[in-house]
């Protein structure tokens, strides 16, 4: 449990008054640059998998997981409202910005929840469906209810929902799990702590002003880099898991490991940096990024050209 005091918010000045809602606004509670990741990841999952799904199947499989990972977005918006009010990388989104009520965020995440397992059963299978509930599931009760306001090891428990997508795709085709569908699940999973810790770098005074425990409020910047630096590493030979297990090729682990160098890199840039320094997490974050979909990209590109 944190120390960190929950936020306290005068609600005559931090929700506004909702107003009449766009559409932009309920495509923004879909959280769209979170979910296009989710959805690539989710897709190269689909694709890779061994086994055939007709085409049509396969497009609606994968925007189930779309519409699943924005239903999630929407009610983890509706939950933080209070705290995203706050921060002033969020204050912005429509809740706390009174574009949206709270009531109509909420349900309308809960509807496209069930919409989108619903359709993920009926375009594939149970298995794909029930991974796709229980990732929702554990997005919003684990993560965002239970975790997210109560220790610093949110993000490493929270991330097994964003790593899931993958396996999701590839049980759509296959109706199972393997060790297969778990190497891209351990890759996202050990990916997670150093992207978001290097985000939360920058934006410490946001959380610490939301009362929000994330790794550099609670253990201070210097504990926050060594825990950079030790999951950059750990993510090393895991970015070679899709190889091990048949996935993709050396081909694509020959560039996972270029790759993984370059990601530890830029932690030792950012353990290095001066206090009060942001410019190596702002740039190991971008670099994060690009580090994720370009080792999925890989992984295709691998099955392309050399088959």
């Amino acid at each position: 449990m944190s120390d960190v005091p929950a936020p306290t918010l005068d609600s005559a000045d931090a929700l506004a008054t909702p107003g009449v809602a766009r559409v932009s606004d309920y495509v923004a509670l879909l959280k769209p640059r979170v979910m296009s990741l989710v959805v690539f990841t989710g897709l190269v999952g689909l694709w890779l998998a061994p086994g055939h799904i007709h085409p049509v199947l396969a497009a609606v499989a994968v925007a189930a997981i779309a519409i699943g990972a924005g239903a999630s977005g929407a009610i983890n918006m509706w939950y933080d409202r209070d705290i995203d009010a706050l921060m002033q990388r969020t204050r912005e989104r429509p809740i706390p910005a009174g574009r949206v009520a709270a009531d109509d965020a909420l349900g309308f995440g809960v509807l496209l929840s069930i919409f989108s397992v619903m359709l993920m059963a009926l375009a594939a299978n149970t298995i794909a469906a029930a991974l796709l509930a229980f990732t929702i599931a554990f997005y919003v009760v684990v993560y965002t209810v239970w975790l997210k306001r109560r220790t610093p090891q949110n993000i490493v428990i929270g991330g097994a929902a964003g790593a899931l997508p993958p396996m999701i795709g590839w049980a759509a085709v296959t109706g199972d799990v393997s060790w297969a569908s778990l190497s891209l699940f351990l890759l996202i999973f050990m990916w997670t702590p150093p992207h978001f810790w290097a985000l939360s770098l920058f934006c410490n005074d946001d959380y610490r002003r939301a009362g929000v425990p994330m790794l550099p409020v609670v253990a201070g910047v210097p504990s926050t880099k060594r825990h950079i630096m030790a999951y950059t590493l750990a993510l090393l030979p895991v970015g070679l898991l899709p190889t091990l297990t048949g996935v993709a090729g050396w081909g694509y682990g020959g560039f996972a490991l270029l790759a993984g160098l370059a990601f530890v890199g830029h932690a030792v840039r950012v353990w290095r940096a001066a206090d009060g320094d942001m410019t190596a997490a702002r740039a190991m974050f971008r670099f994060s990024l690009a580090y994720l979909f370009l080792l999925f990209a890989a992984m295709v590109a691998d099955r392309l050209v050399l088959g």
